[in-house]
Formats: structure tokens, sequence, C-alpha cells
């Protein structure tokens, strides 16, 4: 027998048979922004009150809050037609409010954003909409089809059940949870207790989740959810990210599969002691002494458009160090090699076309400067090594041989380990990584904001080449655009969120990115990478500093519109 919650028993002792419709004055305070498709309610209550919410398919979000003056606030939104008070109907009759949003299809949709106090119920009935549960609230019960439910509550003394009627369990918990189960009926479910054995009475959460499909978030940030919520086994790529120690990256792996996590995580011996006999600089240290007075750094500068600008002289720069201007004594083209991660997409989506992935790869090693040492990491739903770290060319181009294509795509992850594992060894040396993809995700562990800060972290540059799967043709030999096929245009333009993300991931590290429109792009954009790699200043300035002293650097680029970004020094001390 299929478990359900009838209208009748959402409502059951909720509600007299006398219904009060309360019409109520119009907001016009600063508590809430008016615009003109808002439409606000506010109403006094008691302490405590009982609220249920009907929104078909607009998103509901409750939040308990602690307000001097006890009252239910609601604020009706709707990004099409604007809302008014027969869009929103509100009934209360003593500590009970039940609000009905009238359903008026996707495009004028009605989301809901309802304000509660402490230690009050709610009850919500959606159908796509998403339903956001948040602050100290005596118990919270949710019905959905589709929609996402998250759920921000204290976990003391915390009960809760969701079940799930039409798919396996998709959720994310900030806390282990317990396993699910397999119901009559082919439901599932996991319920279970946190926090105290017998805890107070008035510290008590219930909470009551029912859903076809949709996924469940307890306590965790929405944004920080991966594209794939599947409980599976730890691929390389996350297994190496665990044994890095990054903390926020290992996190993230940890809630999606706690317990394989776990099982990985008591194999490890002990971290290691950072070794003390090799003088390196510090993560983000960015001068080094050459004499007692004179002090150098790397600076690489660029254009509004993030483009290298070049032919720079020392009248050009200023250079600020804990506050007070230095005299700049020289600025020489930085020559220093750099070491490069080729990071190649061979997921299902170019299975087809992995003779173009590797001349595509190879042409990028005959373009990059003879000195630059390259590693080439491939990646799917997992990543494989290619090669390692060489400046042998001939052995680089044979190793693309190697490839191995087909799957989803777990691109964050392949990122993130590639800052985690091999750049993390050469903190502080010049790295960077180059990407061609499509930039498109839908497998990996790590969510997008989590390989961002750890990017920002690293000091290494990241250029995206992003290439949509249908420009890529089905052999080695470029085709002309003309011949593909015109019900796959779609795949000649990249994702919304692969251009918004490939932007991010250039910003976030100084690099630059590249959309690919046209095959003959690629090329032009490996030359730029390279010229922007090499369009990098070493600078060297006065100082009245201890060569031992902290350093707070600043360095401007007397050019309009110009911007600096300092590059971490190699190795520290007084030769």
């Amino acid at each position: 027998m299929h478990y359900r919650y009838s209208r009748s028993h959402v409502f059951e002792g909720v509600f007299v048979q006398r219904r009060i419709l309360v019409v109520l004055s119009l907001l016009a305070t600063a508590f809430f922004p008016v615009a003109a498709q808002t439409y606000q309610r506010e109403l006094d209550t008691p302490d405590k009150v009982s609220v249920s919410v009907k929104n078909p398919n607009g998103r509901v979000e409750i939040i308990a809050v602690e307000t001097q003056q006890k009252k239910v606030a609601v604020v009706a939104n709707s990004r099409g037609t604007p809302v008014d008070s027969t869009d929103v109907q509100i009934e209360a009759e003593a500590g009970s409010i039940r609000i009905d949003v009238r359903d008026r299809g996707e495009k004028d949709r009605i989301d809901l954003v309802v304000r509660i106090p402490l230690r009050s119920k709610a009850i919500v009935e959606t159908e796509a909409g998403a339903v956001d549960i948040s602050g100290n609230i005596q118990s919270a019960d949710v019905t959905t089809n589709t929609g996402t439910i998250h759920a921000d509550v204290p976990l003391e003394a915390l009960k809760f059940t969701f079940l799930w009627q039409a798919s396996r369990p998709r959720y994310l918990s900030d806390v282990e949870l317990p396993e699910f189960k397999e119901k009559r009926g082919g439901f599932f479910s996991i319920s279970g207790k946190l926090g105290e054995k017998k805890p107070k009475k008035e510290e008590r959460v219930e909470l009551n989740f029912l859903t076809r499909r949709g996924v469940v978030l307890l306590n965790v940030d929405p944004e920080m959810v991966p594209s794939d919520l599947s409980q599976r086994p730890l691929t390389e790529a996350a297994r190496g990210i665990v044994r890095s120690g990054d903390s926020q990256l290992i996190d993230a792996i940890r809630k999606v599969s706690p317990k394989l996590f776990g099982d990985y995580a008591k194999t490890l011996p002990p971290p290691e002691m950072e070794p003390t006999l090799q003088r390196r600089a510090p993560p983000g240290q960015v001068v080094t002494a050459i004499t007692p007075q004179l002090m150098r750094l790397n600076a690489s500068v660029t254009d509004r458009n993030g483009r290298a600008i070049g032919g720079m002289k020392p009248s050009d720069f200023t250079v600020y160090e804990n506050g007070t201007e230095r005299r700049v004594t020289n600025v020489v083209p930085t020559q220093e090699p750099f070491n490069l991660v080729l990071l190649l997409d061979v997921s299902g989506s170019v299975e087809e076309r992995i003779d173009f992935i590797r001349k595509a790869a190879r042409d990028f090693l005959n373009t990059a400067s003879p000195q630059d040492r390259i590693s080439i990491i491939s990646f799917h739903d997992d990543i494989q090594l290619i090669s390692d770290f060489t400046t042998d060319r001939r052995l680089l181009s044979k190793k693309l041989d190697e490839i191995e294509a087909g799957g989803p795509t777990a691109f964050y992850d392949a990122l993130a380990y590639v800052l985690a594992d091999p750049l993390k060894k050469l903190r502080g040396q010049r790295t960077a990584v180059v990407v061609m993809s499509d930039g498109d995700d839908n497998k990996s562990f790590v969510p997008f904001p989590a390989l961002l800060e750890a990017l920002s972290e690293s000091g290494a540059l990241v250029y995206p080449l992003y290439v949509p799967s249908g420009l890529i043709p089905e052999s080695s030999v470029p085709k002309p655009e003309v011949t593909i096929d015109p019900l796959r245009s779609r795949y000649l333009t990249l994702t919304t969120r692969a251009e918004e993300e490939g932007q991010k991931l250039a910003a976030a590290s100084g690099g630059v990115y590249y959309p690919i429109r046209r095959l003959d792009d690629l090329q032009r954009g490996y030359d730029d990478v390279v010229l922007q790699l090499r369009t990098a200043y070493t600078i060297t300035y006065a100082s009245n500093s201890s060569p031992s002293g902290n350093r707070r650097v600043r360095v401007r680029a007397n050019r309009d519109g110009a911007s600096v970004r300092l590059s971490p020094v190699v190795n520290v001390g007084i030769p």
C-alpha cells in the first residue's frame, strides 16, 4: 500500500469547519521591498502558529524568525504577470493559517516567502516547485512531486522521515543518515533521529517529507550540490582529492558517498609532516630577495578584455610595499618555463571524434614553448593520466594514442584532482591548466563552487577552451561546417551554464576563457594561450624592509584599464 498524504490528512486537526477569510492591508514598509510583480500581506498571530501552504508549481520558502511582535508575513512574487489578492487566498482561524496560491503556469508562476514565529508548524504541498524550510520550527510536513526539498534546521533533537514514491532516493546531508529502505509498493524511505536521546519537548524538531522524484537536502547549501547525487564508489580522481587533504573538496565527496568515503579514508596513513629541508615559498608569497635591498616579483598585465599587454617599462609600474611606494629599478619580460597540464574531455559526447582530439592535443604540443613541462590528463567519468610532466614532445605525442573515450562527464572532479594532486606538489612554481571540453558536467562528486574556491587558492592559471561537441568532426580531418547536419545545430553552441562557468574559472585564476565558434578558432586559442603565458614581467624594486620581514605588496600598472596579477615565487632566501 502506498503511503501518501491526502488533503484531509494534511489539514486534519488544523482548521475548524468555520473559516474566516481575513482581508489584510497591503504592506508598504522597508521590511519587504515592493516591486510591480509583488503582493504582500502580514497578520498578527499567537506565539506559535500552524501554517499550511498549497502552491502547485511555484517555490515556497518558510522561514522561522524571532520577532518581538508575533506575525506571519507573506510575500508573493512573479517574474511574469503581477500578483494580486485574487492570486493568493489567505484564511485564518485562531492559530491556524491556510495559504492557497493560484496555478498560473510556469511562465507566470508565483513564488512564495512566508515568515513564521519560532517553534511553529509548517505544512507545504507543491508539484514541481522547490520547498525551502529554515529556522527553529516545531515540525514541517512537505509533499512534492518533483520539487527539491531543502531544510536547514537545528539537528540537536531531530526526528525525520523522508519518503520517495517513484524513484530511488536522491538526497544530500551535512550529517550521515541511515541507509534507505525499500518498502512495499515500490517506494523508499530514510528515517531516524539525530542528537539527544531524550530531548526536551521545546527542542524537538520533526521533518516529514514525501516526494515522488524530488531531491532532499538536509542542512546543505543548495549551491554546493553536485550534478550526480547517487552514492557510488570513489573514482581515482575522488581518491586523489581525498589523499590531498583539501578539506572542502574532501567534504563534498564525503556527503555524496559517506560510507564508501569512510571505508577508503580508513585505509590511508596519517597525514605526513611537511618537509623542512627544502626552502620553498609558502602559498601566496609573491616576492623574493636578491640582495638585502632589492626584491623581485613576477606580474602579468592584462587590459579590460583580459588580453595580455606587452612592451611595458619600469615607468609603467608603481610598487607599494606595506602601503609605501617603492622605487622600481628594473622590468624585464620573464621567460621562466611553465608546468602545463593539458586536460582533455573524452566523455561520451566526443567518443566518435577521438582522432580529432588527439590531433588537437598534438597541435597544442607543437605550439607550446619547448622549455615548458607538459602533463596530459584525459577524463570522462574518471581521470586517466596519459603522461606525467615532461619536455619530451615525441613521448607526449605517442602517449596520446593511449586515450580511452566514452562515458559520463566528471569535469569538476578532473580539474579539482589536477589542483589537489599534481599541481599541489608544484605550489609556488609557474603552473597552468589548458582545458579542452564542452564545459558540461553530469557526474562529479565536487560541486562547482567548491572547485572555484580551490582554484582561487591554488595559484594556477586556467585557460578553458570550450568546444561544442557538435562542432568536432568525426575524423581527424576537419570538415566544412556546412556539412554538419542542421538538425544537430543545438550542439554547435555551448550551454549558458558552461559559458558562465568557463568565464568564472578563467577570472578566478587569472587565465583567459576561449569559446570556440569555428574549428580554426582552436589553433588561434592555442597561439593566444602561449602568448598569455609568455607575456609576463619580472619586476625588481628597492625595499627598506628587512629581508625576513612580512610584506604586503601591491603593484599598479600605469596604463588605462590595465590590471595586474602577481604570481607566487619559487624560492625564498638570499643567494
